[in-house]
């Protein structure tokens, strides 16, 4: 089948070149001059693990190209993904949406034939509606459907979800669009995995519910974290013993600086906005969003407590900005927050991570970027590890510490142990929901 993505960022660069690893011929559209001329030379815009070697190995099948032409991408085409950006809108929280109808007038006047429009973009339930109405009255003879395919990937292990999905959601209106999906669905129909099919609303709505769940549990953790370092608790000790409920699960219940990245900020936003025009307040999310706005913030809090309750003249190593490691991704990350406060506050701060700096660089002004740990701990008075990058999980402690002038840590992902920190030779140690230690007696 051939198959137009509309959109090269993350969603519809990965969507595409895995579509045309079933067998689709996929072209990828986008007005972007430089990233194409980018893709055509085999190099991907975006930092994740394997995706170039795929993409290179379907373009050399022939199977998949890439193209600034929108009219000659969706010609002869049965499948018209949109997978543009739905950032929140300035102001009022919401999705907007002007890209996804963009592309829908585009689509309506360069589509002849019949074809499913399907909307990969994470959009407010109505919205295909709306896209459908949009092509219906610019091309009222056109003969199409619409459908709905909300995406689920993990930045960092974005091909083996797309491969291996816990679910492939298709929300459609009649039994030829399913049908399509169907066909382009193939092979993961031939392997069992889940695809399940809804109308458009539900899909909508289950994109947004996922999301916001899954943020839900990152700060209900977070929050427990906090009182457990007032009572003495254990977090790591209590996540695990809550994690063992099968009702509840082990996952994202690690306690940290806050979530954030391309999806649950944006997007926990957006059902908030969405329960508010619908009369029906989403509380319980709007509380989520609160909840992790205050987290970031205490966690420069817990860093100049550790500093002695103040970081001006400080020099402090921070090992990690992206919001997750395997990705170059900085939206929304805790380091925006927490970076900006601790320079604000007169601190130096060096910076160390493995794809951050392409993005970073504009977005931390005055932050001293260094490829190396141990180097940017140099004389340091304080060391924050804020991304879980796997070579920030197997630091040399006792190296780090001895280059520092004040061995002091902020593991603020709860990497290593307070044991560790202290036989390593640091002075001071803190950590997210966990005793920590420091001189005098004090208790991170």
């Amino acid at each position: 089948m051939k198959i137009a993505m509309i959109g090269t960022g993350y969603v519809g660069l990965v969507s595409g070149v895995c579509f045309s690893d079933f067998g689709h011929e996929v072209i990828c559209v986008d007005k972007d001059p430089a990233k194409i001329e980018m893709l055509e030379a085999g190099r991907v815009p975006i930092y994740e693990p394997g995706l170039e070697d795929l993409m290179a190995k379907n373009v050399t099948a022939g199977r998949l190209s890439f193209t600034l032409n929108l009219k000659e991408a969706v010609q002869g085409a049965k499948a018209i993904f949109i997978a543009v950006g739905t950032p929140t809108r300035r102001g009022d929280g919401h999705a907007d949406l002007t890209y996804v109808f963009a592309a829908a007038e585009e689509i309506a006047d360069s589509l002849e034939d019949y074809a499913v429009v399907i909307t990969k973009s994470t959009v407010p339930v109505g919205t295909n509606r709306k896209v459908k109405q949009l092509i219906q009255k610019a091309h009222p003879d056109l003969e199409f459907d619409v459908a709905s395919n909300p995406e689920f990937l993990r930045e960092g292990a974005a091909i083996d979800d797309f491969m291996r999905p816990d679910r492939v959601i298709v929300g459609v209106q009649n039994e030829r669009a399913t049908e399509i999906m169907a066909k382009i669905y193939r092979p993961l129909f031939l392997r069992d995995f889940p695809i399940v099919i809804t109308d458009l609303e539900s899909a909508e709505m289950i994109k947004y519910a996922a999301n916001a769940f899954l943020a839900t549990k990152i700060t209900f953790v977070n929050e427990i974290a906090a009182l457990c370092e007032r009572v003495g608790a254990d977090v790591k000790q209590v996540s695990k013993g809550i994690g063992l409920d099968g009702r509840i699960g082990n996952k994202f219940l690690h306690a940290g600086p806050g979530y954030g990245g391309s999806c649950f900020p944006k997007d926990t936003k957006a059902l908030a906005r969405i329960g508010q025009e619908a009369g029906m307040p989403m509380q319980i999310t709007e509380t989520v969003i609160n909840v992790n706005d205050e987290t970031k913030r205490r966690m420069v809090d817990k860093i100049t407590d550790l500093c002695g309750g103040a970081v001006s003249g400080k020099t402090i190593a921070v090992l990690g900005v992206t919001f997750k490691p395997n990705t170059d991704d900085m939206r929304d990350a805790p380091s925006l927050t927490i970076v900006p406060a601790l320079i604000g506050g007169g601190a130096k701060v060096r910076v160390v991570d493995p794809q951050g700096l392409n993005e970073g660089e504009a977005l931390l002004p005055g932050a001293h970027w260094f490829e190396d740990a141990y180097k940017a701990a140099q004389n340091a008075n304080a060391v924050v590890i804020l991304t879980e990058w796997n070579e920030f999980r197997a630091l040399n402690l006792k190296r780090l510490a001895k280059r520092m002038e004040t061995p002091r840590m902020a593991d603020l992902r709860n990497i290593y142990s307070p044991k560790d920190a202290k036989k390593a030779g640091f002075v001071a140690y803190c950590a997210v929901g966990r005793r920590g230690f420091g001189p005098d007696g004090w208790d991170g």
